[in-house]
C-alpha cells in the first residue's frame, strides 16, 4: 500500500490520479488533498478518500469547508474529519505530510514551486506534472534534490516516456535520481510533437487564428492554457529545458518532432544507435499510474495499443517559422539562470492574454520576445529562490505592460 498526496486534487492530473487510486485500492491510499477553489469537487473527494489533511489555497474559505464537514449527516461523514489547513503554509504542510509515501504535483503554475519544494525538503518521492518545478527553478531544486534524496518522476507522457525506456537499459539505476547528471549511454532525446490545432495550417494564415481555432485540439483533451501552448509548440519548447534538468543532456541532443498521431510519445537514443520508443493511446492515465507504481508495473484492463488500427506512424521538423516559441524556448534554455522563468511566465501571461481575446495569436511570441530580450540586463546566472520568484513576478508585469504597448493602449508602470 503506498500513501499519496495529491496537490492540486480538483484539476485534471488530481482528479485522474484519484480515479487511479479508486480503480487500484489495495495499492494506493489517499493521505492528503488540496485544493483551488472547487469546494463541491473536493467534498466528494474528501468523502470518497477520507484524507488526514486537506489544504485550500485561499485560507479564507476553510471556515466555508469545515461548515460543509460539519453540516453531514453522520451516515456520510468519515471515521475521521482531516485536518484542515489554508494558504502558502497550508500546502506546504500538505505536501510534507509525514505519512506520504509519494506526492502527486498537479497545482499548475508557479503556486506549486513552494509545495513541491516543501515535499522535496521532507525527503518525499514525488509525482512530477507541475512543469514550473524544473523549467523555472531548474538551478534551485537540484541541490534541494541531492540534499534530501528525492526523486522525481515524470509524470507528463513525453518524460514519462523518456524515463520508461530508461529503465530498459543496464543504467537504470542510475537514471532514477532527476539532478541533472547526464544518464550514462544517453546520447540523444528526441520529443514527439503533436504539433497542435495549426500542424496543418499554413504559416501565413496564423494572423487569423482565433480563440476557438487555437484551443481546439486534433489529438488531446487538456485545459485551454496547455492546448494554446501546444498550438504555438511553447509545451514542446519547456518540456526540452524540463528534459535537460531531468536527464542531463545539452540543448544540442534534445530535438523535437511532429509526429500527429500521437502514439510514440518520446524517444531515447543510446550509445550504440539503438532508439527506444514508448507507445501508447494519447491518455494522461498511462504515465500518471506508472508513477504511482514505480518500479512496479500493474495490470489494467485499459484499452490496449492496436498498431493495425492505427494504420501508419509519420513524422516531420517542426516548422521553424510556423513555432517561433520553440526557438524562444531553445535560447532561454541555454541562457540558463533566471531567463527560463522569465520565458514561462511571460509565456503564462501572453496566453491569457490571448484568451481574453486582448492580443492576437501572433501576439504571443512577440511579448515573450520582447520581455526576455529586456531581462537580459539582469539575468541571474545562479539564482535564488527568491530570484525566481521576483522575476516571474516582474516578468507577469513586463508581459502586460508590453501588450498594452503592442495595442496601444497605456499601460501601468513597472517597479524600478
Amino acid at each position: 500500500m503506498k500513501a499519496i498526496a495529491v496537490l492540486g486534487s480538483t484539476g485534471s492530473i488530481g482528479t485522474q490520479t484519484l480515479e487511479i487510486a479508486e480503480e487500484f485500492p489495495d495499492r494506493f491510499k489517499v493521505v492528503a488533498l488540496t485544493a483551488g477553489n472547487n469546494l463541491d469537487l473536493l467534498m466528494e473527494q474528501i468523502l470518497r478518500h477520507a484524507p488526514e489533511v486537506v489544504a485550500l489555497a485561499d485560507a479564507d474559505r476553510l471556515a466555508e469547508l469545515a461548515s460543509r464537514l460539519a453540516a453531514l449527516e453522520p451516515a456520510q461523514r468519515p471515521a475521521r474529519l482531516p485536518e484542515l489547513v489554508g494558504g502558502t503554509d497550508g500546502l506546504c504542510a500538505a505536501a510534507a505530510w509525514p505519512s506520504a509515501d509519494l506526492v502527486v504535483t498537479g497545482i499548475v503554475g508557479c503556486a506549486g514551486l513552494l509545495p513541491t519544494l516543501a515535499a522535496i525538503r521532507a525527503g518525499k518521492d514525488l509525482a512530477l506534472a507541475n512543469k514550473e518545478t524544473l523549467i523555472a527553478a531548474g538551478p534551485v531544486v537540484l541541490p534541494e534534490l541531492k540534499r534530501s534524496g528525492s526523486r522525481l518522476l515524470p509524470a507528463d507522457s513525453e518524460h514519462s516516456a523518456l524515463f520508461q525506456c530508461l529503465q530498459g537499459t543496464p543504467w537504470a539505476d542510475t537514471a532514477r535520481l532527476s539532478t541533472g547528471v547526464p544518464t550514462p549511454g544517453l546520447r540523444r532525446i528526441q520529443l514527439t510533437a503533436s504539433g497542435g490545432a495549426f500542424r496543418d495550417w499554413p504559416a501565413a494564415d496564423l494572423a487569423k487564428a482565433t480563440v476557438a481555432d487555437a484551443t481546439s485540439h486534433p489529438n488531446w483533451s487538456m485545459g485551454r492554457k496547455i492546448t494554446v501552448d501546444s498550438a504555438t509548440l511553447m509545451n514542446k519548447g519547456l518540456e526540452v529545458i524540463e528534459a535537460h534538468y531531468l536527464f542531463g543532456l545539452d540543448y544540442d541532443h534534445i530535438e523535437i518532432v511532429i509526429h500527429p498521431q500521437s502514439i510514440i510519445h518520446s524517444m531515447v537514443e543510446l550509445a550504440d544507435s539503438s532508439v527506444l520508443a514508448q507507445l501508447g493511446w494519447p491518455d494522461m492515465k498511462l504515465p500518471l499510474l506508472y508513477c504511482l507504481s514505480w518500479p512496479e508495473r500493474l495490470e489494467t484492463p485499459w484499452r490496449r495499443l492496436d498498431l493495425t488500427a492505427v494504420g501508419q506512424l509519420t513524422f516531420r521538423a517542426p516548422d521553424r517559422k510556423k513555432y517561433p516559441c520553440m526557438e524562444l524556448a531553445y535560447a532561454a534554455g541555454r541562457a540558463g539562470g533566471t531567463m527560463p522563468a522569465v520565458l514561462n511566465a511571460a509565456n503564462e501571461q501572453a496566453v491569457a492574454l490571448f484568451l481574453e481575446e486582448a492580443i492576437p495569436f501572433l501576439a504571443i511570441p512577440q511579448l515573450i520576445e520582447r520581455v526576455c530580450d529586456r531581462h537580459r540586463a539582469d539575468h541571474h546566472g545562479t539564482p535564488s529562490l527568491e530570484d525566481v520568484l521576483a522575476v516571474d513576478g516582474w516578468a507577469r508585469l513586463a508581459t502586460r505592460e508590453a501588450a498594452a504597448a503592442l495595442c496601444s493602449h497605456p499601460a501601468p508602470a513597472l517597479p524600478a
